[in-house]
């Protein structure tokens, strides 16, 4: 082992990450042992530089898991207590070879152990000991985290009578539930391992050879260790009584809410149940109240963006939209806005569909398009209402679109939503569903657009060296680095080994003047409408990004993978 790691070392020195010098101080100052973990925990090294050495070292190819994508029948070719022993990840296959990352390519006992098991030629990969953890955990469940194993039990040895699977733990028919029953006690530690795991949804989803349980955390899909398949009808019967759902309906989609206790704490899951070809797949939204009372700061906004953020939605009429996809935090902000300019002089009313959150000292209206009340019936009984401010979940229609402008031209502030790609695209988004250009022209203040990217996480947060990959894809200079630190998480158990704790937003904010309101008029594209924004100093979704992987708040990666570039 030592002629291996003084083979490792000398690797370092001739690839150009240490030299001769810094090695034989490490060497005096560390006893002689774990030198190489000496010379990464003194940032002379990075452990990138180390896994890139031990590939040279065994002429073997360097992979990087975080953010790769691997195919779930590729992953079901090591079963997760062997991954987990092993500490190996399969990445790809092809006709006769797979590819497996590990940490150790110097472990000959687990190459030979796993091309006996797998019956096919393995091509060996190196990855670091971090993105094997990460890797581990997101493709087989962490072994920290995920329900306890008694709980599993409980319910298999229970549910295995025939009389107690269905019994007092799913009865609709107003008799009383045993709290205590085993497939209850599941259900709920289901629910309270996503609160605290901070999970914003809970999928819970039938495939054909078993019953998968994932958590988005943080925007990012990670399985846990899930329940056997056989009792999957049983838990979505439970949660769609729960939910107030028909329990014997299994062909159309159904909708409900579930509330809920996790320890002191009331919370609210918004339910969705679909009709699949292995059975119904139930997703759960938690509705976490605390995030719409962020500040400005808390959301991502720099100092002058807040400042002109803050003039905008301080002004008496008009309309702001904020575009983006579907998860990009545009409800969370919009609320965040009406959070903060709720005074006892505005008098504010919404139109949702549905009301994901109940706000005090605000009207909120539930759209329900089976007894005609549309989000355009809803708008034009609000108007007779006198409010201040009017938020609308969406724009969809062109009645809706139309309203809303009007609202706007006769005082009214207005806040809205729209899918669109960017903040200039929304002006084009508007003439296509037919509303013309002049009344976009003359009740348009603002057009922002967002995207969520991962904070790095606080307690394992280390300096950072981008590639050179990453520079050129995101324009960072040479220049730009002076005077920045960037960094990245290492991961640890604060994380989950991601990395990554929270989100925060990127915007692109498009405040909307004369000239721009002239362009508008006489129709011109968004290419157009671009530049003028650019001149008037709009920074777009990807600059702001580099701004703050620049403060050190997240990294390239998360920049790179939820933006687009910039045309010259």
């Amino acid at each position: 082992m030592a002629e291996k790691d003084d083979y490792l070392l000398d690797l370092l020195v001739d690839l150009g990450f240490t030299n001769a010098e810094q090695v034989a101080k490490a060497r005096a100052e560390s006893g002689g042992t774990g030198v190489v973990d000496y010379l990464v925990a003194n940032k002379i090294i990075r452990q990138a530089d180390v896994t890139q050495a031990k590939a040279a070292q065994f002429g073997a190819e360097v992979v990087h898991l975080a953010g790769m994508r691997i195919e779930d029948d590729v992953i079901a070719l090591i079963p997760r207590h062997v991954a987990k022993k092993y500490r190996v990840v399969p990445v790809f296959k092809s006709e006769n070879k797979v590819a497996v990352a590990i940490a150790d390519p110097s472990d000959l006992n687990t190459m030979d152990s796993l091309t006996h098991l797998l019956g096919a030629e393995i091509d060996f990969r190196v990855a670091s000991e971090q993105d094997i953890e990460a890797a581990l955990n997101k493709f087989y469940g962490s072994d920290k985290k995920g329900m306890d194993d008694g709980v599993f039990k409980d319910v298999i040895q229970e549910l295995t009578q025939e009389n107690v699977q269905i019994g007092g733990a799913l009865a609709d028919d107003g008799g009383a539930v045993d709290a205590d029953a085993p497939l209850i006690r599941l259900v709920n530690q289901i629910i309270v391992d996503a609160f605290k795991l901070r999970a914003s949804d809970i999928h819970l989803e039938p495939l054909e050879k078993r019953f998968r349980l994932r958590y988005r955390i943080d925007g990012v899909m990670q399985e846990m260790k899930a329940p056997p398949k056989r009792l999957q009808p049983s838990i979505i019967a439970r949660l769609k009584i729960q939910a107030n759902m028909v329990i014997s309906e299994h062909r159309i989609p159904q909708d409900g809410r579930i509330q809920t206790k996790v320890g002191s704490k009331l919370i609210d899951l918004r339910v969705s149940c679909l009709p699949t070809n292995h059975g119904e797949s139930i997703v759960m939204r938690i509705l976490d109240k605390e995030g719409l009372k962020l500040g400005l700061p808390e959301l991502g906004f720099f100092t002058d963006d807040q400042a002109t953020f803050e003039r905008l939605i301080a002004m008496p009429d008009g309309i702001l939209l904020v575009t983006g996809p579907t998860g990009s935090g545009k409800t969370t902000t919009l609320y965040s806005c009406l959070h903060y300019i709720n005074r006892p002089d505005k008098k504010i009313i919404t139109v949702e569909d549905p009301v994901e959150y109940v706000l005090a000292g605000i009207n909120q209206v539930q759209v329900s398009e089976q007894v005609g009340l549309t989000f355009a019936t809803a708008l034009r009984a609000i108007l007779r209402q006198a409010p201040n401010v009017v938020m609308i979940g969406e724009i969809r229609d062109l009645e809706t679109a139309s309203i809303a402008i009007n609202a706007s031209l006769t005082g009214h502030l207005v806040f809205s939503t729209l899918h669109t790609n960017d903040a200039p695209g929304a002006v084009a988004r508007l003439v296509d569903i037919g509303v013309k250009p002049f009344l976009v022209a003359s009740s348009t203040r603002c057009l922002m657009a967002q995207r969520l990217v991962r904070k790095i996480c606080k307690k394992c947060a280390e300096p950072y060296v981008p590639t050179d990959a990453e520079m050129r894809a995101l324009g960072i200079t040479t220049d730009n680095l002076k005077g920045a630190t960037l960094m990245k998480g290492r991961g640890c158990a604060n994380c989950n080994n991601t990395g990554n704790r929270g989100r925060f937003g990127v915007f692109e904010i498009f405040v909307i003047d004369d000239e721009a309101r002239k362009l508008i008029y006489d129709r011109a594209p968004t290419s157009v409408l671009r530049s003028r924004a650019r001149e008037m100093g709009m920074r777009t979704l990807r600059e702001d990004g580099v701004r703050k992987i620049l403060a050190g708040l997240t990294t390239p990666e998360e920049v790179i993978r939820s933006t687009v570039g910039d045309e010259e």
